[in-house]
C-alpha cells in the first residue's frame, strides 16, 4: 500500500546553529514517505552551504530577501508536493515518530485539517511549550499548557483550536480550500489566523501527544520585534476572523483585553519591547482596512454556525 507523503517546510534565517540537530532527527523518522524542504531567508551565516553539503537529500529554496516566516513557509507549502504538509521550525527536534503519528492522525480523522503536536522546551524536556493551541473569548491566542510540567495531563489525544506553528500539520486539500498563512503577519499569530480560517470553514484541529516535539524557545526570533508583530497582529487576528455575532456578544471583553495590554506597555515604557507593541498596536489600528477587506471574504465562506465556533473557544 502506496504511503501518503509529509512534505516538512523548514523556514531558516540565521539559524545554522540549530539546523543539524532538526535536520539529523528528521533523518531518523520511522516514516519513510517525507520531503523536506529547508527555506531560507537570505540568510548570512552560512546556512546554505551548511545544507547543501551536509544533506543532500533536503530540497533547499533560496529566497532574495528576508521574507519572514509566513512567506518562507509559504514559499515551501507553494513548492511542497506532499498529501499533507507539516511546518516546523529550524530550532527543533522531533521524535523518531513524529511524522508517522502526524499521518496517522490525518489518516484517522478525514475531518481534521491540522493537526497540533505535543511541543516540549529542549533544554527542559519535562517541560511544555505547547499542548495545542486556544483562543479565548476576549481575543487572546495562547499556548495550552505553557511551561507546566509534563505529568501526563496532556496525554488524551482530543480536538484543540489551533497549532503552534512552529511544528503544525496541514491537510494539503484544506489549504487549496482556505489558503495558506497571511503574509500581511510576516510572522506571530499567523497560525491562530489560519486556524481560524479552518474553524470558519468546517475543518478541526486535533492534538496528537504522540507526535513529540522538543523546542528551543525563540532561539531565532523575540524580543522588540516579536512584541511589535504580536501588537499589530493581535488586533488583525480578531478583526478579520471573529464573526459579527461574537464581536457583540464579546465586545466588551475583548475591548478591555487590548486596553488592558497598552495599559501594561505604558506603564513599562521604557522597555523597548513595551515601546515596540505600543507601536505595533497603533500600526495594527491605522492599517485595520486590509484586514476589514479580508473579513468580507472570509467570513462569507463561513460555513459552522456560531454556536459551534463559541464551542471552541476558551472562556476568559
Amino acid at each position: 500500500m502506496t504511503q501518503a507523503r509529509l512534505s516538512v517546510v523548514i523556514p531558516n534565517w540565521n539559524g545554522v546553529k540549530y539546523l543539524g540537530a532538526c535536520l539529523d532527527a528528521l533523518r531518523q523518522q520511522t516514516y519513510a514517505e517525507i520531503e523536506i524542504l529547508v527555506v531560507d531567508n537570505a540568510s548570512a551565516d552560512g546556512s546554505r552551504e551548511f545544507v547543501r553539503a551536509g544533506y543532500p537529500e533536503v530540497r533547499l529554496i533560496e529566497l532574495p530577501a528576508n521574507r519572514g516566516f509566513t512567506g518562507a513557509c509559504n514559499a515551501g507549502i507553494e513548492a511542497a508536493t506532499g498529501e499533507f504538509i507539516a511546518l516546523l521550525n529550524n530550532d527543533t527536534e522531533v521524535d523518531r515518530a513524529w511524522a508517522a503519528e502526524l499521518v496517522n492522525a490525518f489518516a484517522g480523522h478525514p475531518e481534521v485539517g491540522i493537526v497540533a503536536s505535543k511541543m516540549l522546551l529542549f533544554d527542559q524536556r519535562e517541560r511544555f511549550h505547547t499542548a495545542g493551541d486556544y483562543f479565548t473569548t476576549d481575543g487572546r491566542a495562547g499556548n495550552r499548557g505553557a511551561w507546566q510540567i509534563d505529568r501526563g495531563q496532556f496525554d488524551r489525544a482530543e480536538y484543540v483550536f489551533s497549532a503552534c506553528g512552529g511544528a503544525a500539520a496541514y491537510r494539503r486539500s484544506m489549504l487549496r480550500q482556505i489558503g495558506t498563512l497571511d503574509d500581511d503577519f510576516f510572522f506571530l499569530l499567523e497560525d491562530a489566523d489560519l486556524a481560524w480560517r479552518a474553524q470558519l470553514a468546517g475543518f478541526k484541529t486535533w492534538y496528537a501527544p504522540s507526535a513529540i516535539v522538543y523546542h528551543h524557545l525563540s532561539a531565532t526570533g523575540g524580543g522588540a520585534i516579536a512584541s511589535y508583530h504580536d501588537g499589530r497582529n493581535g488586533i488583525w487576528l480578531i478583526v478579520k476572523n471573529v464573526p459579527d455575532a461574537l464581536l457583540r456578544q464579546y465586545a466588551g471583553l475583548i475591548l478591555s483585553s487590548q486596553l488592558s495590554l497598552a495599559w501594561e506597555a505604558l506603564k513599562s515604557w521604557r522597555g523597548r519591547e513595551a515601546r515596540a507593541r505600543l507601536r505595533g498596536m497603533l500600526s495594527g489600528l491605522l492599517n485595520i482596512r486590509g484586514a476589514i477587506r479580508k473579513r468580507r471574504q472570509i467570513q462569507a465562506s463561513k460555513t459552522v454556525s456560531d454556536q459551534y465556533l463559541e464551542s471552541v473557544l476558551t472562556r476568559s
